[in-house]
C-alpha cells in the first residue's frame, strides 16, 4: 500500500522522462564591491537589492527521481547603494542544474535542487554624478529545497527556498583613473514554478 501511494508523484518522474517548465521568483540581496584603483586606493560598498527573476527550464530524467537539465535565468534587480541614488540592473544567465524528488505521499514530494549560472550583467550606474551603463561577466552557483504537487494532468506546482551566491567582475575608467571592480553578491530567493512533465515526447498518463 506504501508504494501504491507514491504512484503519482513517481510516475511523473521516472527513467526517461522530461520536464519543460519555468519559475518566478522574489529576492533580497546584500552585496560587497570592491574599487581598486591603479593608485593603490581600495574602497568598499555594501548595497541592497530586490531582485524579480524569471527561469525556464528543461530536464532530462538520468534516472528515477533525478534530473539534469539547463535553466535560463533573467534578473531585474532595483538596487540601493549607500550614499547613493536607486540603480538598476539585469543580468542573463544560462547553466546546468540538478534536482532530486522524493516522493512523501501520492500527490508530493519534497525535492532538492543545485544549479549554475554563466551570462551578463547590465547595470546602470552612477559614476561621478553621471549614470553609465556597463556590462560584464558574471558566475552563479545555488541551491535549495522545495516541494511539489502534482495533478492528474502530469503538471507540477512547486515552491522552492535557495540561497545563490554570485561573483562579477569588470574594468572602468573614472577621472581618467582605471578602476577594477568586483562584486560578491549573497541573496535568498523564494521560487513559485509550473513544471510539465512528459514521456517521450508525449504527455504522462497519470493515475
Amino acid at each position: 500500500m506504501a508504494g501504491a501511494g507514491f504512484a503519482l508523484s513517481g510516475q511523473a518522474t521516472e527513467k526517461g522522462n522530461f520536464l519543460v517548465g519555468s519559475q518566478i521568483g522574489l529576492s533580497a540581496a546584500q552585496s560587497n564591491v570592491k574599487n581598486s584603483a591603479q593608485t593603490g586606493e581600495a574602497t568598499e560598498e555594501s548595497p541592497r537589492s530586490v531582485l524579480i527573476s524569471f527561469s525556464p527550464a528543461v530536464g532530462y530524467f538520468l534516472i528515477n527521481d533525478l534530473t539534469l537539465g539547463i535553466r535560463m535565468d533573467y534578473t531585474i534587480n532595483q538596487v540601493k547603494e549607500p550614499e547613493r541614488n536607486r540603480i538598476e540592473d539585469s543580468d542573463l544567465l544560462f547553466g546546468p542544474f540538478g534536482r532530486y524528488y522524493y516522493p512523501v505521499f501520492k500527490d508530493m514530494s519534497l525535492l532538492f535542487e543545485l544549479g549554475f549560472g554563466f551570462g551578463n550583467s547590465s547595470d546602470i550606474q552612477d559614476v561621478n554624478g553621471q549614470q553609465q551603463r556597463i556590462k560584464t561577466n558574471i558566475f552563479a552557483a545555488g541551491f535549495g529545497p522545495g516541494i511539489t504537487v502534482f495533478s492528474e494532468k502530469a503538471i507540477g506546482i512547486e515552491a522552492m527556498l535557495k540561497y545563490k551566491y554570485a561573483r562579477s567582475n569588470f574594468n572602468t575608467r573614472i577621472g581618467g583613473v582605471e578602476q577594477d571592480v568586483l562584486t560578491r553578491t549573497n541573496q535568498i530567493d523564494l521560487f513559485v514554478g509550473v513544471q510539465f512533465y512528459f514521456g517521450g515526447v508525449k504527455k504522462i498518463q497519470m493515475y
